[in-house]
């Protein structure tokens, strides 16, 4: 399990471990949840689905039967629910703060979509309730948990490049439907947080816990007033530099590379590798160069089943409320050096 996107119970025993199954119920019917979240849970033999909600009767109906659950309308009725351990939150960003504190209120494990608020502020709020209460707190970044990721870091630490001395990193995608809560600045649209959040997320855990933002731009959507691209400039304390782009303005790119004192490293489907896909890893070097087939892996099944390791207590996470920290303190530091500079 990675250190990255955890808040756990107290090792003190303040919040007994759940049996298997975990009873989960989901706080919204996302395109997320219906093609990944909600498939990898009930895949899980140590899950249970017991319920799905929505604002909306017809599309809770339609996601329960689906996905042979209760169906609920209204997300305040699902936490009234005396059957449910944890809740998947898959809402827009701009309404995770409300509901996985309210989840978290009524004593829910959570494991939420990214980014997990819209501000540092709102996430420091969250992980203190969370720690506070002995709840695990887990931020959906999937692909962190995707076997090529591990394979990359023991490569360099085996000097496959040399000394890192470089990280560039780009998810962008071409424009989405007009009517899309992307465009919508009241729900936390925008690409920084819908797409920028990955190659952010990718520069913590490859340059560090002090990875600083050293400059930012954004595009800015007139008709919206959401960015639609943007760069981040980003170094770690020891020199490291990364160079970060994301967007939904743009022809699809989806890949990281890592460039050391010897060679480059570049990793493909790094945020959105299908289960049947079987990444590809490349390294060159001055007139060598080397492609490394990984294994398919299924990094949702792999989130979901690490959410329910710390939920039923088999595993100790107690540093993950660091890590989501550092990423909120990360986007937040983009918002202010967009700012700074457009000002």
């Amino acid at each position: 399990m990675h250190a990255d996107t955890v808040v756990s119970a107290a090792r003190d025993g303040s919040r007994p471990a759940v049996t298997p199954p975990v009873r989960f119920g989901v706080l919204g019917c996302a395109d997320i949840a219906r093609r990944n979240g909600i498939p990898a849970l009930v895949a899980d033999p140590a899950v249970r689905l017991v319920a799905v909600s929505s604002r909306s009767a017809d599309k809770a109906r339609a996601f329960a039967d689906r996905f042979g659950c209760a169906a609920v309308t209204g997300y305040e009725r699902l936490l009234e629910r005396d059957d449910i351990d944890a809740v998947y939150v898959p809402l827009p960003p701009a309404l995770h703060h409300e509901w996985i504190g309210r989840a978290l209120a009524t004593g829910r494990h959570v494991l939420a979509e990214k980014p997990l608020a819209v501000s540092l502020r709102e996430v420091t709020g969250l992980t203190r309730a969370a720690a506070d209460a002995g709840l695990v707190l887990m931020e959906n970044f999937a692909f962190l948990h995707h076997a090529q990721h591990a394979r990359v870091r023991r490569m360099l630490a085996d000097g496959a490049i040399g000394e890192l001395r470089h990280l560039t990193a780009e998810f962008g995608f071409p424009p989405v439907h007009a009517a899309d809560i992307r465009y919508r600045p009241e729900l936390g649209g925008g690409a920084l947080l819908d797409a920028g959040v990955y190659p952010i997320r990718a520069a913590a855990h490859y340059l560090g816990p002090d990875v600083r933002v050293l400059g930012a731009h954004r595009r800015m959507d007139p008709g919206s007033g959401v960015d639609v691209g943007g760069a981040a400039l980003v170094a770690s304390a020891d020199g490291v530099s990364g160079h970060l782009t994301f967007g939904f303005d743009r022809s699809y790119r989806n890949s990281y590379t890592l460039w050391g004192s010897s060679g480059l490293l570049t990793v493909q489907r790094a945020f959105s590798a299908p289960p049947s896909l079987r990444p590809v890893v490349r390294v060159e070097r001055q007139d060598h160069v080397e492609e490394f087939t990984m294994p398919a892996d299924n990094h949702f099944a792999r989130i979901v089943a690490a959410f329910v390791a710390a939920v039923t207590g088999q595993t100790p996470h107690d540093q993950g409320r660091a890590a989501i920290e550092q990423q909120a303190a990360l986007l937040d530091a983009v918002l202010r050096h967009t700012d700074r500079t457009e000002g």
